[in-house]
């Protein structure tokens, strides 16, 4: 499956690209073969990471706890683990799709 959202085993990857210091979080359709995230918060300290797991889970109507930073720590292009979902949350396939 090409595209940013990925399988593995009962959890999913996301592959993303983050855009700190935007004037409102969002998902803001695709990047290459990532999903682009508006983040509001800045670069520093860990605070974007932060804001991008508290966003995807809230998105996708998760707990925080299912929602962590497998990759990219210091970087935009971020990999994030969905952990034990059974389908792609329609917030993601929306915003994957495009709509």
């Amino acid at each position: 499956m090409t595209g940013p959202a990925h399988r593995d085993g009962t959890d999913w990857l996301l592959d993303v690209r983050v855009q700190p210091r935007a004037s409102r979080s969002e998902f803001a359709g695709l990047f290459g073969e990532r999903l682009k995230v508006r983040l509001q918060a800045p670069p520093v300290d860990g605070r974007a990471n932060a804001a991008l797991l508290e966003f995807v889970a809230d998105a996708c109507g998760l707990p925080k706890s299912r929602v962590t930073l497998e990759a990219g720590q210091t970087g935009r292009d971020k990999r994030v683990r969905l952990h034990g979902v059974a389908t792609l949350p329609a917030a993601l396939q929306s915003a994957i799709d495009g709509g």
